[in-house]
């Protein structure tokens, strides 16, 4: 220290007030960035409620407001972080042109290694652009599959219904699929025995449905009447009868499993079998037409 202060023929007075004052500049640069900060948080949060306030309570459009204010708090808090740290170097004396020379020579380097990492943003950006995905969302991207908890421009959270977390770069989505857009539909396969009457297995099934439809707890998640498509299956050991219900997004499974639970009941009032899976064993026929017998040998055990 004495030896900058007789280099630049200062004396400890003027030292002390020039490292005094370049403490204070740097004390009030990093002051100004906390309360810009603060300021863009609640001016993006104001802009948020304004725009839900006009979505009319549209859940779609909440959705995708709150997964884009997040995105632009996080980019806002890096720009004022970023220029922060430019004034205080400035401040220490330190010059940010060979830095940014040095920066420029280590970025075209890193870059070709980076490939994947600028994809990720590219790929978020598009996603957000393009609102495929939003924060609340059911979606299966990149291999996984859960409740999307956080979106950012590199990343995707997702919770499974285990309760793993999954992190999926962006990078890596290639096709979204999305459960939760606007409404769904509850498509349930019910199998019965070949012997029961179609016609009377349907009409069972559709009882059930508008009675579902039509419960307090139901009735404001279903959104129209149950649809029959009918037989899709003749399988190994049932007639397989498939219907669906449309639905408010994410409601498919819990109406589902009610659907399931109910019709399995008013089965066993009306005597319809939910057949288990069976096997019919065919020895083969001759040709003029006998079947050769099939022979059990039944084995008897004494027991004193």
């Amino acid at each position: 220290m004495e030896d900058l202060i007789q280099l630049f023929g200062l004396s400890d007075q003027e030292t002390l007030w020039l490292l005094t004052r370049t403490m204070l500049r740097i004390l009030l640069i990093v002051l100004i960035a906390g309360i810009l900060i603060k300021i863009s948080s609640k001016c993006i949060i104001s802009l948020k409620q304004h725009l839900r306030d006009r979505a009319s309570g549209n859940p779609e459009e909440m959705k995708r407001i709150d997964t884009v204010g997040r995105v632009f708090r996080y980019i806002a808090t890096i720009v004022i972080g970023i220029i922060a740290v430019v004034e205080v170097l400035h401040e220490l004396g330190i010059s940010i042109a060979p830095i940014l020379a040095a920066a420029g020579v280590v970025g075209v380097a890193v870059g070709f290694g980076a490939q994947s990492l600028i994809k990720d943003y590219f790929n978020g950006f598009f996603i957000l652009l393009e609102n495929q995905i939003r924060q609340g969302d059911v979606v299966d991207a990149g291999g996984k599959s859960g409740l999307v908890e956080e979106v950012t421009l590199r990343y995707i959270k997702m919770r499974d219904y285990s309760g793993s977390v999954h992190y999926v770069p962006n990078g890596t989505i290639t096709t979204v699929t999305n459960m939760s857009r606007e409404f769904a539909h509850a498509v349930i396969d019910v199998g019965v025995a070949y012997r029961e009457n179609v016609d009377e297995v349907i009409a069972v099934m559709k009882a059930v449905g508008e009675d579902l439809r039509t419960d307090d707890e139901f009735q404001f998640k279903i959104l129209d009447h149950m649809e029959v498509a009918g037989v899709d299956q003749l399988a190994n050991s049932a007639v397989v009868i498939r219907c669906r219900f449309k639905v408010l997004p994410l409601e498919q499974w819990g109406i589902r499993r009610e659907y399931l639970k109910r019709v399995k009941a008013a089965f066993e009032r009306q005597g319809i079998e939910i057949p288990y899976p069976h096997l019919t064993i065919y020895p083969g026929q001759s040709k003029d037409g006998s079947a050769p017998p099939l022979n059990i040998l039944a084995s008897r055990t004494n027991r004193v």
